[in-house]
């Protein structure tokens, strides 16, 4: 409320970060993905949340002018909590820090499953919005990060060119898994836990065809293709 000394505040996101305005907005974006989760992306309104929040949408719009700020926060959160996990991983071979750190985005993401089943379509079709949007570059490159660094960073790291390729295309084939995982109808997703055990298995022999010409000259295209078709062409 505003006194007769208050300055009015401009539109946006309130200046400055109190404790009070943190937890408002935490309690707003818990409440937006508790929504989006029940009623999908398209169905929950931030009419909805407001309501369901107890707050005027003047206030929620302070804090998420749209769903899309909400989105963006939840990709923000979820990479950085990704990031601050995979800081300890472990040394060794690159087939192994790619594991785990596959490993670990699940356990990261597991928590957020219902709310990203709805997001699905958004993530793999929207053009501001998806995974390899231009707004949501900053959480995608913060991930594709530690891929990279699993592979660059790795004792028996490839060549690096070549370890770069191959560090982008264990990017994708983790968005892969995380697509399997979300669509993985069978109880507790055994079927992803599965994959992701054949996965493993098969890592080796992986690192074995990388000693072959036509193999790493398959990787640096297949990579040649991946940027270009969608990350647009900038590694």
């Amino acid at each position: 409320m505003l006194t007769k000394n208050s300055k009015p505040r401009k539109r946006g996101r309130p200046p400055g970060r109190t404790a009070e305005g943190e937890a408002t907005r935490r309690r707003l974006y818990d409440t937006a993905i508790e929504l989006i989760a029940e009623r999908g992306y398209e169905g929950a309104t931030l009419r909805d949340v407001a309501a369901r929040a107890d707050v005027s949408s003047t206030l929620l719009y302070r804090y998420f002018p749209n769903k899309r700020a909400v989105v963006l926060a939840l990709y923000d959160e979820l990479s950085e909590a990704f990031a601050a996990k995979a800081a300890a991983l472990p040394p060794g071979r690159w087939r192994d820090r790619f594991a785990r750190a596959l490993e670990w985005s699940l356990d990261v993401l597991r928590p957020h499953r219902v709310t990203l089943r709805a997001l699905a379509p958004v993530m793999v079709g929207d053009t501001e919005e998806g995974v390899f949007a231009e707004r949501t570059a900053f959480s995608r490159e913060r991930v594709q990060g530690v891929f990279r660094a699993a592979v660059v960073e790795a004792k028996d790291a490839p060549a690096p060119a070549l370890a770069e390729a191959l560090a982008r295309l264990l990017y994708l084939v983790h968005l892969g898994v995380i697509l399997w995982w979300l669509l993985d109808r069978s109880p507790g997703q055994r079927a992803t836990r599965a994959l992701v055990g054949l996965l493993a298995r098969m890592l080796p022999s992986a690192e074995l065809a990388l000693k072959l010409p036509l193999v790493r000259g398959f990787v640096t295209q297949a990579d040649a293709l991946f940027v270009e078709g969608l990350i647009g062409g900038a590694k």
